[in-house]
């Protein structure tokens, strides 16, 4: 009975487990019959759009200042409307209503489930004071990431995924496997940057293996998958260095189950995970003092994402705390050194100048205060209305420009008062969370890497608020997404002035000021509301 009693927690981790290998075993015989409905419905889809606009499926330029088609939801990966003009045949909302619709309740409830435990876990560590027998940490961490891949596989044989951006990166994958470095040039060229190229390259590769074939959308999920489970175990190993035991497991386990986390990469089926693994690489490496290691995969996350740009001020701010003639260069040569590698295989066929071109037409490409967006401006009720629009005497675009200049400064006073390369998490967040909220042209996704780097500053400051503001940005990104998923299902293309929307929007705007405050208190004040009674709780 005492043996039962010291290893009921492995054994429940372990039932739990053969649970979730079981049903993603099942899910996986029966894929083809679970997929041929909803692959024939976006094939009807794609054949639709490339009879209204040709066999391109670049993003549609919309002409500044004119709203899309609600009842259209063409998107490309990057989170803008593609491929087919309002009024086209595919733009009938009853066309894009399948069953994948029918997953939107059960996510509420398992995220409502999520929460809960979440919750009621970190009650039991914290103010319960109960311990994880040391001997058990290896299986218990096994336990969680391969359960946590194997009902990542499982929801994803459920959908299909976002029709139009699984069917996009379909096209890209099938384009790059022919001809990789023609991509660019091709009838099927992309709007992304050419590092996820290379990816959908080896994606394409396998989905033309006879017996993979079926299983091309789910392969095409499955990068952002792996990317979950590492950045997972990257969230774990730092946790140990500077957390307890139970923390380090919590906190792992708040990424790994975390529905915000799902919905992207396994429901959705969007490359964010992969991108968001980049961006906390390169902040857990400048953070640990490897400059050339951090400024390498900050080139890789601007040239998998334009998004990266926004984090390149982190890597910034460190080289100017240094003050190291020697670690600039470095940092230079090593970015400069990655950009090559990427970029210039392209270059042969596309021109040295490409790369530029292909940046300035997607920042041109979105001419909206928000993008489905939950922010500031949606709710101000600009979701979709032209950045040109008057507000408070200046345009939307203008105000945005000027909030990015605000949250940058803020983000380099923090960094400057904290002066230490612990700071580096938290500019990074407060940058990402920053620009969401107050700048244009934001999607609904690009709030998706606050919740990695909401975790990677509360190990590296210790601060027990930084993880109520991880589960709160949890919380909106999730809502968000969700949201814009499911109604994109039903063929809407932009979301409603609805209280839903007002109100994610509110909490996202009070989520930055929360976080502008807790940084102040930590940086300024050095106040610490602290996390754990860990010994290396509290900053010298």
């Amino acid at each position: 009975m005492m043996v039962l009693k010291r290893n009921l927690c492995k054994i429940g981790l372990l039932l739990i487990l053969l649970a979730a290998g079981f049903i993603c075993v099942n899910s996986l015989v029966n894929y083809n019959s679970n997929t041929s409905i909803n692959s024939s419905r976006i094939g009807q889809l794609n054949t639709d759009a490339n009879q209204a606009e040709g066999p391109s499926v670049t993003p549609r330029q919309t002409p500044r200042g004119q709203n899309p088609n609600p009842n259209l939801r063409m998107e490309s990966p990057n989170g803008g409307p593609a491929g087919m003009r309002p009024g086209s045949a595919a733009a009938s909302p009853s066309t894009s209503t399948n069953s994948n619709t029918n997953y939107a309740s059960p996510l509420h409830v398992y995220a409502t489930i999520f929460l809960g435990l979440f919750a009621a876990a970190y009650y039991l560590l914290i103010y319960k004071k109960r311990r994880i027998d040391p001997g058990q940490i290896k299986f218990i961490i096994v336990t969680l990431l391969s359960t946590g891949l194997l009902l990542r596989i499982y929801a994803a044989t459920l959908m299909t995924g976002h029709p139009f951006d699984m069917n996009t990166f379909k096209s890209w994958a099938t384009a790059a496997a022919g001809n990789l470095f023609h991509v660019y040039s091709s009838g099927k060229s992309s709007d992304y940057p050419p590092l996820y190229m290379y990816i959908l390259y080896l994606v394409g590769k396998l989905g033309s293996i006879p017996t993979l074939t079926a299983y091309y959308p789910l392969l095409l999920k499955l990068p952002s998958i792996i990317a979950d489970m590492v950045t997972s175990y990257i969230i774990y190993k730092l946790a140990r260095k500077y957390l307890t035991l139970e923390l380090s497991l919590l906190l792992s386990a708040l990424y790994i189950f975390n529905p915000a986390i799902f919905i992207n990469s396994t429901f959705w089926g969007q490359v964010d995970s992969f991108f968001i693994l980049i961006v906390a690489g390169a902040v857990w490496a400048l953070a640990e003092m490897r400059i050339g290691l951090a400024s390498a995969l900050f080139m890789a996350a601007v040239l998998m994402k334009p998004q990266g740009i926004i984090f390149l001020p982190v890597l910034f701010f460190e080289l100017v705390r240094q003050k190291n003639l020697m670690n600039i260069i470095k940092a230079a040569a090593c970015a400069l050194g990655t950009a090559l590698l990427i970029v210039l295989p392209f270059s042969l066929n596309n021109g040295m100048l490409w790369i530029f071109k292909l940046y300035a037409q997607t920042v041109g490409e979105y001419p909206y205060a928000s993008v489905n967006a939950f922010n500031l401006f949606s709710l101000l009720g600009a979701n979709y209305k032209s950045d040109t629009s008057a507000w408070l005497f200046l345009n939307y675009h203008t105000w945005g420009l000027i909030f990015i200049v605000l949250v940058t400064a803020y983000s380099w006073f923090i960094y400057i008062k904290g002066d230490s390369s612990a700071f580096i998490p938290a500019a990074a967040l407060f940058q990402i969370a920053g620009v969401f909220t107050l700048s244009t042209s934001m999607h609904e996704r690009y709030l998706f890497p606050a919740v990695a780097l909401a975790i990677l500053t509360c190990i590296y400051l210790r601060d027990k608020r930084l993880l109520l503001l991880a589960v709160g940005f949890s919380s909106t990104i999730y809502i968000n997404t969700h949201v814009i998923l499911f109604g994109t299902l039903q063929g809407i293309n932009s979301a409603s002035y609805s209280p839903t929307l007002i109100i994610t929007s509110l909490l996202n705007v009070l989520l930055l000021g929360y976080l502008g405050k807790v940084l102040f208190d930590i940086a300024v004040k050095k106040k610490i509301c602290c996390l754990s009674a860990h010994p290396n709780c509290f900053r010298e």
